[in-house]
């Protein structure tokens, strides 16, 4: 029987209770790439621990010998030691051939009493058609889901605070907004900036000032998520983000594209003025020059995204 996904911090604090026991199977399903990489660290330390020396790590897809990695696991470890098998499929997409195995090692780790083998699946973000998937469906019933969601914008201070009261250190929240700027899109440089502060500083609490002189400019811009910092009418932060995507180069078409995306929802709606203004950025991207525009089509570009943020903060 399936039983609720556990989050990662609620896996890896499990594995730490005194007298808990490894299943035979889990599955790791994210897209955050810093903690799928943490909870998978924490499970082969587990793994280890409990006595199982041997690892074996493949990457799988649709074209992949599946029959042979099921002949693998059936076979135990070449000398005989308990190992942890790792199998990622980064597609989600295993075929049918794949789609069987992984159902029937599930079936088979469901009946398992003692076990030679710990198997861990590694899945992208589950969406309704994996979730959907009869194979997923059988992993989910005899094993362990533990599902990785990403930190956005929004919760990203509280993450900060959270590893920083990790390693005995705190600061104030502007201090924290100001560093999730710094890092927004990027965990992986947001971990790595933390720990930064606890080298460079002793624990206690931080200083707006002292984390200004450690973090970098790491942040990293999607061209999906300013249609939301229009939508939220923060004029601040849609500047932000756009001088981050020029810098990343990011498609002009692209930008242009997500910003006229907001005019499909409810909360914000198109000028016949915005219409004739985001056609007069197309020309300029185009090569084509268009009379009273910039000349730059990124600076007009933000000045078509100012004006449906401040429409969407009248609203």
């Amino acid at each position: 029987m399936a039983t609720r996904p556990l989050r990662p911090e609620q896996f890896i604090a499990s594995l730490g209770k005194p007298g808990s026991a490894l299943g035979p199977l889990y599955i790791i399903a994210g897209d955050e790439p810093l903690l799928v990489i943490e909870t998978a660290d924490a499970l082969r330390a587990a793994a280890r621990a409990a006595g199982y020396t041997d690892r074996t790590a493949v990457v799988m897809d649709a074209r992949s010998d599946w029959n042979a990695l099921a002949a693998d696991a059936g076979s135990g470890s070449l000398f005989g030691d308990r190992r942890l098998l790792e199998i990622r499929l980064p597609g989600g997409k295993p075929g049918k051939v794949g789609g069987d195995v992984l159902a029937s090692m599930a079936k088979q780790a469901g009946e398992s009493a003692g076990m030679d083998t710990i198997t861990a699946v590694l899945l992208p973000r589950l969406d309704k058609a994996l979730r959907a998937a009869a194979w997923f469906t059988a992993l989910n019933q005899h094993g362990v889901l533990i599902e990785v969601h990403n930190v956005d914008r929004a919760a990203l201070p509280d993450w900060i605070s959270m590893r920083l009261a990790s390693q005995g250190q705190s600061t104030k929240r502007d201090a924290l907004q100001w560093m999730a700027d710094r890092v927004e899109g990027n965990l992986l440089a947001a971990h790595q900036e933390v720990m930064k502060l606890g080298l460079s500083y002793p624990p206690g609490a931080l200083s707006l000032e002292q984390i200004q002189q450690a973090v970098m400019n790491v942040a990293r811009y999607n061209a999906f998520k300013l249609r939301d910092a229009i939508q939220a009418g923060n004029a601040t932060r849609v500047v932000r983000m756009i001088e981050g995507l020029r810098a990343e180069g990011e498609a002009l078409p692209l930008v242009l594209w997500a910003i006229t995306q907001v005019w499909g929802r409810a909360a914000a709606s198109a000028s016949p003025a915005a219409i004739r203004h985001a056609h007069d950025v197309d020309r300029m991207i185009k090569g084509l020059p268009v009379p009273g525009r910039l000349p730059d089509p990124w600076q007009e570009l933000t000045r078509l995204a100012l004006r449906l943020t401040r429409q969407s903060a009248s609203r």
